[in-house]
């Protein structure tokens, strides 16, 4: 394969330009091998150089590596004086504060947005070492800062790294995910931005120090209500940086510390003891259950490796899911919360019991697309947030006097859940009861998900466009009553690329597909609904037996 003339010069020219010696001695080497024929180099170079990382709502997010297509130095630097650009539209100098895990270059990439940001005469506050997102969220809104910036790729493969931008101010919405058009200002600035030879680099930031913390524990701990303390929890952190602030978070709230997965627990960002780091994946939570058949817990707690998302597990049932555990949270919630200004949300691909949860209890509902950036903003001025979740293992949760997150936050959701199952244990109860309890009264909603990755992300947009062109006439034995598209601006939302379909039979159910906003899969998420009719173990018998149907004829719709 022969490589592009002009590909060979943009490399070349990046090369030069690059200030970290790791990425220029590596991209050179990858010059040579695509000079002497070497087929797979060139077509790495070719990706390397064929566009560069989108800049969205989502932030930046790829795979580590020399040139504009991935992330490195270059790439941070160039989006560092984006965002400086960005806030000087804006106002003139601010405030930004900078947090970052532990993956690979995680800690460059941050120290060398601080400089790019300093050297735009903007003022930044470093966070003290490798934290959970859910810290850094809450530092933004703690500070009064006017933006933050998260170095993360959340629980992307190791190979990865992201970048994500929150917003600041003085509202409710501080802390939170920019939403459009804040991305396309930021990315339009990025375009602009010079090389970073040409960028003025400060040394004047602040380090901050564990009083930063400190002050995220005192919050979130606030949201836990007095109550039984009596729980045996096995905790992993997931190679990831949540298990400090997790395990000192249990002992501010007065549980005992929890037992920890010792091989899990420090921060390693190439996870060696799980093929993916995300506790949604099969296998993920094995050895933490291992552990707590081992020592008779209660309770397993997850967290990914950024700690803002929260997994639930329990000895001989296994993991719930994320549907679950937000229906359970968002009882747990209003229990312990009062007033008719609360709202709880939840996204479109996520179950349909939390509308029903908060018909009962007279508080207001609202539906939003995926994604915290929209649940952080569900409900109008004045009303109090105090729950979202979306099924993908995030929530956020408030309390009577406000939330300390304007994001996911898996530190704060794991003590909630925490003091939930205390509560039920001193009952003599246990999770699965409460969600029998909840089928009983609301119906058993059932759920499940399916990700179809691509190498060619082309396939999820031909995939799109047939289903809407021939969409099916069933799914197994539900048919289709009706589809709603959410390209079109569905029920007031914005424009996104989404379909549900609408399914008869039960009680009732649906299926909702969208390609991935952060990795190239094509996303199914499917729910029945049946109403219990005596025995609870026995409807779910049958409903189990029809989801599995309904979700191979899901594959096959997808697939094509």
């Amino acid at each position: 394969m022969t490589t592009d003339p002009d590909t060979v010069a943009r490399a070349r020219a990046w090369r030069d330009a690059d200030p970290d010696p790791a990425t220029r001695e590596e991209l050179s080497a990858l010059l040579e091998r695509a000079a002497a024929g070497e087929a797979e180099a060139a077509a790495d170079l070719e990706d390397r150089f064929s566009g560069r990382l989108e800049f969205g709502t989502a932030g930046l997010r790829g795979a580590l590596g020399a040139g504009p297509n991935r992330m490195n130095r270059v790439v941070v630097m160039r989006a560092a004086a984006g965002i400086a650009a960005w806030l000087h539209g804006r106002g003139g100098a601010g405030h930004v504060v900078i947090g970052y895990d532990a993956r690979h270059r995680s800690a460059d990439f941050a120290r060398d947005s601080a400089a790019v940001l300093t050297g735009a005469g903007h003022r930044v506050s470093l966070m003290p070492g490798p934290l959970p997102t859910p810290v850094l969220a809450f530092a933004v809104r703690d500070l009064g800062a006017d933006a933050g910036i998260m170095v993360t790729a959340s629980h992307n493969p190791p190979q990865d790294n992201g970048y994500k931008v929150y917003v600041g101010g003085d509202g409710d919405d501080a802390g939170s995910q920019i939403v459009a058009p804040v991305d396309a200002e930021i990315s339009a600035a990025i375009d602009a931005a010079g090389p970073p030879s040409a960028l003025p680099l400060g040394t004047g930031w602040a380090l901050l120090g564990r009083e930063a913390v400190d002050r995220y524990l005192r919050a979130v701990t606030a949201l836990v209500p007095s109550g039984p303390r009596e729980l045996t929890v096995v905790y992993t952190a997931m190679h990831g940086v949540g298990g400090a602030v997790l395990v000192e978070a249990m002992e501010w709230a007065g549980f005992a510390a929890p037992e920890t997965v010792a091989s899990q627990f420090d921060p390693d960002p190439d996870f060696p003891t799980v093929a993916f780091p995300n506790p949604e994946e099969p296998g993920a939570l094995d050895l933490a259950l291992a552990a707590a058949e081992g020592v008779g817990a209660d309770l397993v707690i997850a967290n990914d490796p950024d700690a803002d998302r929260l997994a639930l597990a329990l000895p001989g049932h296994g993991p719930l899911t994320g549907n679950e555990v937000g229906g359970l949270l968002a009882e747990y919630v209003l229990d312990h919360t009062t007033g008719d200004d609360r709202v709880v949300a939840t996204s479109i691909v996520s179950s349909s019991l939390l509308g029903k949860i908060a018909a009962d209890r007279g508080v207001h509902y609202e539906e939003t697309l995926t994604g915290f950036k929209w649940l952080a903003r569900a409900g109008s001025p004045g009303s109090r947030r105090v729950f979202s979740y979306e099924e993908a293992l995030g929530y956020c949760l408030g309390g009577d006097g406000g939330r300390p997150v304007a994001d996911k936050d898996g530190i704060g959701a794991a003590l909630v859940a925490a003091a939930l199952a205390a509560a039920a244990a001193a009952a003599g109860r246990t999770l699965p009861d409460l969600l029998d309890d909840q089928a009983r009264r609301y119906g058993l909603h059932l759920s499940e998900q399916l990700s179809v990755r691509v190498s060619d992300l082309s396939l999820i947009g031909a995939a799109m466009r047939r289903l809407r062109a021939e969409p099916p006439a069933a799914f197994g034995p539900l048919k289709v009553a009706g589809i709603d598209d959410f390209a079109a601006g569905h029920a007031g939302l914005p424009p996104t690329d989404a379909l549900r379909f609408r399914l008869e039979g039960g009680a009732g159910g649906r299926v909702t597909l969208r390609p991935s906003g952060t990795e190239p899969k094509l996303k199914a998420y499917a729910e029945i609904v049946m109403d219990v009719e005596g025995d609870v173990a026995a409807t779910r018998a049958r409903g189990t037996a029809l989801l599995a149907e309904l979700m191979a004829s899901v594959a096959l719709a997808v697939e094509g």
